[in-house]
């Protein structure tokens, strides 16, 4: 066993909007070195801070748009998400829950609050991940995993110290509830004040830390706070994480897939002649039909 270093703690950049509902701090890919190569197979990283949305009878979201080429992970920690898409897939995801969707060789999709969260208003806190597919997958048939909060399996932490859900991947032998096309860990981990967790990833896995709730030490030495990314080095196996304070930390890595990424706004593929492909496909009505 080796310790895993911190490489660089990232500071929240500025916020932007996806849509009118989703208000998105960038970390993946960013101009703290985490491009798509270092942080494969994890392309993509927006987590929606913790933010009052006040009520409203039009539900804010983003409407009808494409993907193709990898999987949309979206986790929920405040609030209440309707999704749909072209391949029969949806449902609510709300506190807890996980939404993992395989675009694959293509889907049209919306995202918005769900109806009676936007009537109400509240605090709304969530992430979205996108995970690459191997080559030979891209262009599989798309899938829908929708993973209520019950059905996540959960290991007990020794001596009371919190919990870690186990949304994919492996926590000392206890699996991940979601299939993955490549080998890929993501798990909450909520730990209570003064408690801690040891976590095990292969070397050559990209892995990081996103701190969603409390303040975190990380390998005992350096302090990380709320809403902050944790990129960790590929020169160890293991670390711990601590909780100063009560915490709630989102902990992922993923073996590199190691394959050309071309991408060009909602296609990842592998070449240039893929991408103009999809938007031919797309353009001529090849992901299906779904209703604004």
């Amino acid at each position: 066993m080796k310790t895993r270093k911190i490489e660089l703690v990232a500071a929240p950049r500025p916020p932007h909007f996806v849509g009118d509902g989703f208000r998105v701090h960038n970390f993946i890919p960013s101009g703290y070195r985490m491009d798509m190569k270092r942080m494969d197979p994890f392309i993509m990283l927006d987590y929606n801070s913790k933010f009052y949305f006040p009520p409203t009878d039009t539900p804010r979201g983003v409407s009808v748009h494409p993907h193709r080429g990898f999987e949309t992970v979206t986790i929920a920690y405040k609030g209440k998400v309707a999704h749909h898409d072209s391949s029969g897939g949806g449902g609510i995801i709300s506190e807890g829950d996980v939404q993992w969707m395989t675009a694959a060789s293509g889907v049209l999709h919306k995202e918005y609050h769900e109806k009676n969260f936007s009537q109400n208003g509240g605090d709304f806190q969530m992430v979205q991940l996108w995970v690459n597919l191997p080559a030979k997958d891209k262009m599989s048939p798309p899938k829908y995993q929708g993973l209520a909060n019950d059905k996540i399996n959960k290991f007990q932490l020794p001596d009371n110290a919190g919990i870690v859900e186990v949304i994919a991947g492996e926590y000392l032998g206890m699996k991940g509830s979601a299939s993955t096309f490549s080998p890929v860990h993501l798990m909450n981990a909520k730990l209570k004040a003064g408690r801690s967790a040891d976590f095990y990833f292969p070397e050559n896995f990209n892995t990081g830390i996103l701190v969603i709730e409390g303040e975190i030490k990380v390998n005992g030495e350096e302090i990380v706070p709320t809403d902050h990314f944790v990129l960790l080095e590929n020169n160890g196996t293991d670390f711990k994480v601590e909780a100063t304070e009560e915490a709630v930390v989102l902990v992922l890595s993923g073996e590199p897939l190691n394959e050309p990424i071309v991408a060009h706004g909602p296609f990842v593929m592998n070449s240039h002649q893929e991408i103009v492909q999809a938007i031919d496909d797309f353009n001529n009505g090849k992901f299906g039909y779904l209703e604004e």
